[in-house]
């Protein structure tokens, strides 16, 4: 499959989402990613399972300078998995849905790993459970018909994986930003999934009329 042919495939199943700017930027990295992982006839599967057990590698080496690595790596396999399934044309139900349990779970050491640094468990809870809940909305509105793509918020997985990854690094410099990461993260989330709910009520009430 061609770049141009990938682009359309990717938007179709975004519910139509512009291929420009930043996202453009992503896909054409992700695109040049997998080229030798399907010439290797890596399954998206596969690379679905790694995130998870570079998740929890992420877990066991946080308090080395490694986990900044290793949550990057985690973050960039959720990306891919889905490029090599469309580039592949090995998209399949079970696939999705192993996707959408594995972006929970590493998300859940994410911020596991961010109370681990010293982040209050009462603030990493909020923070977690509001991400939980803003991407169970949205899956659950596709089952309720909602088919267009729904708002990209200021808390998005890249935005996450973001804070931590700068907690780690100030971590480096003998910085301590856990404390405000870790509030900043429960704030924008929870602003966020409140947004994308009203969003949601919107789009539900008109497809009632």
């Amino acid at each position: 499959m061609k770049r141009g042919e990938f682009f359309t495939r990717w938007s179709e199943l975004h519910g139509g989402a512009p291929i420009t700017g930043i996202v453009r930027a992503w896909l054409s990295i992700s695109y040049a990613i997998t080229r030798p992982l399907i010439k290797l006839r890596i399954s998206p599967d596969f690379l679905t399972f790694a995130s998870i057990l570079v998740g929890a590698l992420f877990i066991i080496y946080i308090e080395s300078d490694l986990a900044i690595l290793l949550l990057t790596l985690s973050l960039l396999l959720d990306g891919i998995d889905g490029t090599v399934a469309i580039v592949r044309e090995r998209m399949t139900r079970f696939g999705a849905l192993f996707d959408a349990v594995a972006d929970r779970i590493v998300e859940a050491l994410w911020a596991y790993g961010l109370f681990l640094l010293g982040a209050p468990w009462q603030v990493v809870l909020i923070a977690w459970l509001a991400a939980f809940i803003q991407e169970y909305m949205r899956a659950r509105s596709g089952g309720l018909g909602v088919t267009e793509l729904l708002l990209v918020t200021w808390a998005e997985r890249p935005v996450r994986a973001s804070l931590i990854f700068i907690a780690l690094v100030a971590r480096v410099f003998s910085i301590d930003l856990v404390l405000i990461i870790s509030i900043f993260w429960a704030a924008l989330q929870s602003v966020s999934a409140l947004v994308l709910l009203g969003r949601l009520r919107s789009q539900l009430q008109q497809s009632q009329r």
